[in-house]
């Protein structure tokens, strides 16, 4: 078997690519496997997009159009760029030869034109499909719904602190209080969810979650304090088995640093809103069958929620 020479300096060509780019991200990880598995020492690969060495308006017109620079510093691009990195490949030469019959290359332009006119389409739904890095499918999905839920429950608290205030009397007053408290703690575990899942990797119903959480706060605030706090009660206990569940998962599969004690911080201060607000909700004797039915629904509302925002 003959091994491959090494191209000399001068016939180096390097591929110019966007790395912020899903599709182009993709595009190169194929190009460089058949590359390596070549041996083909010539074709080298830059990321643009994390090139210190550009400036601004270099980058952007690099980034506009896919390039390739051949060793005495000229370049291509558009459908001139493919075909010289496609003579290189192995199995994709033909493509390079079919380039060079006559009218081929003002028809693989424009097909490449055509395709920048979409791609920013396609690059959202792309980034819709990848994984957030460091994170599993499991625990993506998972984090979607923690932020999905910790959405609703903002406006949970939001809804009841609307009613307080309408209402303006006393006893709304510690409601307010009440509200107010666990609200910003809510709205702090929102802040902390966000900055582990990017927004494009969100539910697609925050609409709907943030309009359920206003109704579940304020429909048990117009019945009064002890509603309002056993219907916390009911919504607390299953988000600390939600979160005991990722914690258990976590146990046995791992995750990045940093993840466990968030999900540990979030489930201890739920665990506290469940205590309080069923310590108050019990002060004044056992429950009422409307509210302990209300309760359930609640339970049950936030578990079919959990199941939805994991996979929309």
């Amino acid at each position: 078997m003959t091994t491959p020479q090494a191209p000399r300096e001068d016939d180096t060509l390097t591929v110019l690519y966007d790395g912020g780019c899903p599709l182009c991200r993709r595009e190169i990880a194929h190009v460089q496997g058949l590359a390596q598995r070549q041996g083909d020492a010539g074709l080298c690969f830059v990321d643009i997009s994390a090139d210190a060495a550009c400036d601004a308006d270099e980058r952007a017109a690099l980034l506009a159009r896919f390039h390739v620079q051949r060793g005495d510093g000229t370049r291509l691009d558009g459908a001139a760029a493919f075909v010289a990195m496609w003579q290189r490949l192995p199995g994709w030469r033909w493509l390079a030869r079919l380039a060079r019959l006559p009218g081929a290359m003002p028809l693989l332009e424009a097909g490449y034109r055509g395709f920048l006119r979409v791609r920013p389409a396609m690059q959202q739904l792309a980034r819709r499909w990848e994984p957030t890095p460091g994170l599993s499918r499991h625990l993506e999905r998972e984090l979607r719904s923690d932020h999905a839920g910790e959405t609703g429950a903002v406006f949970i608290y939001r809804g009841i602190a609307a009613v307080a205030r309408w209402r303006g009397q006393r006893g709304d007053a510690e409601l307010l209080a009440f509200a107010q408290r666990h609200g910003q703690a809510e709205a702090e575990h929102l802040r902390l969810v966000e900055e582990w899942l990017p927004r494009h990797r969100r539910s697609r119903l925050l609409g709907p979650w943030r309009l359920a959480g206003w109704l579940t706060g304020a429909l048990p605030a117009l019945a009064g304090a002890r509603a309002v706090h056993a219907t916390i009660a009911a919504v607390e206990t299953f988000v600390d088995r939600h979160y005991q569940q990722q914690v258990d998962h976590i146990a046995t599969h791992g995750a990045p640093e940093g993840l466990l004690p968030l999900l540990l911080r979030c489930q201890a201060d739920e665990c506290h809103h469940r205590d309080e607000a069923a310590a108050l909700a019990a002060a004044a004797g056992p429950l009422s069958w409307p509210l302990r039915a209300w309760c359930a629904v609640v339970g049950n509302g936030s578990a079919a929620a959990v199941v939805l925002a994991r996979r929309i």
